[in-house]
């Protein structure tokens, strides 16, 4: 919701006039004793500036544009907006180890009856503060321009990650797998009012390619999206560096094709590395659920050599409205879904991993998202489930090349009409896909096991072709 940077009270008038000359309406308050000047940036964000005294710049940038004596200190802290802030008391304080510093009323959202409670951290200097601004029976924020995505908190190195690792799951928390972020290795989960955190480690840091003289002076990508540098350099907006007098990108404005390049930290991964992987299985989540929750299906087909990809929805849910709605009424979240599994889909093409390579499949909300993207770019894929799901839309052309196609129904699903099931099973075959379409008399609104066998069995088989 809001991140805060600490500065020297003295330095308080200064930053007014400064932020005011640059067209930023700034407001200003007082929070725990401190006083805090309020601003958004460009996109919306929420920015702060803290008073707080006793820091020390670890290390100035000699050609900033503000002087020395008013430098920004660095991250004072976050704040994030809540229905409830026990959880995230159990969460920091329980396991994580922060103090409980106290609450007061929110002056930001008095109009709600909110009230802030503060969390630290141990140590000393900065980023120690993660405030809950409780906002009971809210809305809840959408992710777009102007949001924060996670909170990250560090951690010294892999073993330190590890027990943290430990500790989250056995306390119910569904942390992700080690990601290695090439300049860090991160764990992800979600608190129940849906923050997500990530838990990074300080090390190998982001000297380990390039000396910290060199910082800054080229635009540095993982070993794995090298051979796409042209590419990816024509699509990141350009960049003017006035300390070391270069530039970087120069393309078109970046946006979602950006994204897709640099990978998509909502994505859980399991399984095989991408380098190591000869066959993948992208996973989507349905209405309400989590990329967490599907991704656990992985350990009941138990096959070892796939690579498995989760995306995570925001707010767990891919688009607001019925699968049967006007498509309008499901837009704009729609066409990011489907941008979502294709930038997977991209992701796993430049690692080697090409459609016939590659299972798709999704339950409910996910099976339909799913369903929509493979009639929307009909090719031969690896395979397609879809548990308790149908086509969006039944207007498609193309050939989908004999594609193995799973799709399994109840005889009446309160959320997918029997009538959709049947239509889009006609529709894949009418595509030139294999359709295998099972109706389960009196099935509620889940997975069975004969559902999950008959996928199993599609996927050993696209192991066995692959080798």
């Amino acid at each position: 919701m809001a991140t805060a940077y600490s500065v020297n009270t003295a330095s308080l008038e200064y930053w007014r006039g400064h932020l005011a000359a640059q067209g930023f309406a700034v407001s200003e308050s007082a929070r725990f004793g401190q006083t805090v000047l309020n601003l958004e940036d460009p996109d919306g964000t929420w920015t702060e500036l803290v008073a707080d005294d006793g820091l020390e710049v670890p290390r100035p940038w000699l050609g900033a544009p503000v002087p020395a004596e008013h430098a920004l200190h660095g991250f004072h802290g976050v704040t994030l907006w809540v229905d409830d802030h026990q959880p995230i008391h159990d969460l920091l304080v329980g396991q994580l180890g922060f103090k409980d510093v106290g609450s007061e009323l929110d002056a930001q959202t008095a109009d709600v009856g909110g009230v802030r409670y503060r969390f630290q951290g141990a140590g000393a200097g900065m980023g120690l503060y993660v405030d809950a601004v409780e906002r009971r029976g809210q809305p809840r924020g959408t992710f777009g321009a102007g949001s924060i995505h996670h909170v990250a908190l560090r951690t010294v190195d892999d073993a330190e990650q590890a027990e943290y690792l430990l500790q989250l799951r056995t306390a119910g928390y569904s942390a992700t797998p080690v990601q290695d972020r090439q300049y860090f290795h991160s764990i992800y989960f979600r608190e129940p009012n849906g923050v997500l955190f990530e838990i990074a480690t300080d090390a190998p840091g982001f000297d380990d390619d390039e000396s910290v003289e060199r910082l800054g002076h080229a635009l540095k990508l993982p070993g794995w999206f090298e051979a796409k540098r042209d590419e990816i350099e024509q699509r990141v907006p350009r960049i003017i560096n006035r300390e070391y007098d270069n530039e970087i990108g120069g393309g078109t404005s970046g946006g979602a094709a950006a994204t897709a390049v640099q990978g998509d930290p909502d994505t859980l991964r399991a399984g095989r590395p991408l380098a190591e992987a000869r066959v993948a299985a992208v996973l989507v989540h349905g209405r309400g659920g989590t990329a967490t929750d599907i991704l656990s299906l992985s350990e009941q087909w138990n096959q070892s050599v796939y690579a498995y990809l989760a995306p995570q929805a925001p707010g767990n849910t891919w688009y607001p409205q019925s699968f049967l709605a006007p498509l309008e009424q499901n837009q704009p979240q729609l066409d990011v879904a489907l941008a979502r599994i294709d930038a997977l889909m991209a992701e796993l093409a430049a690692a080697g991993l090409p459609p016939e390579r590659v299972m798709l499949g999704g339950f409910s909300q996910g099976a339909c998202l799913v369903s929509e993207y493979v009639a929307r770019h009909p090719k031969r894929y690896g395979g397609v489930f879809v548990f308790s799901g149908g086509l969006i839309t039944l207007n498609h052309m193309g050939d989908l090349g004999g594609t193995p196609i799973f799709i399994g129904n109840s005889d009446h699903d309160p959320h997918i009409p029997h009538a959709r099931f049947e239509e889009s099973a006609a529709v894949f075959a009418a595509l030139n896909a294999s359709v295998d379409a099972r109706v389960y008399p009196g099935m509620p609104h889940s997975i069975v096991q004969d559902e999950l066998d008959a996928v199993g069995r599609m996927m050993q088989a696209l192991s066995l072709a692959s080798v």
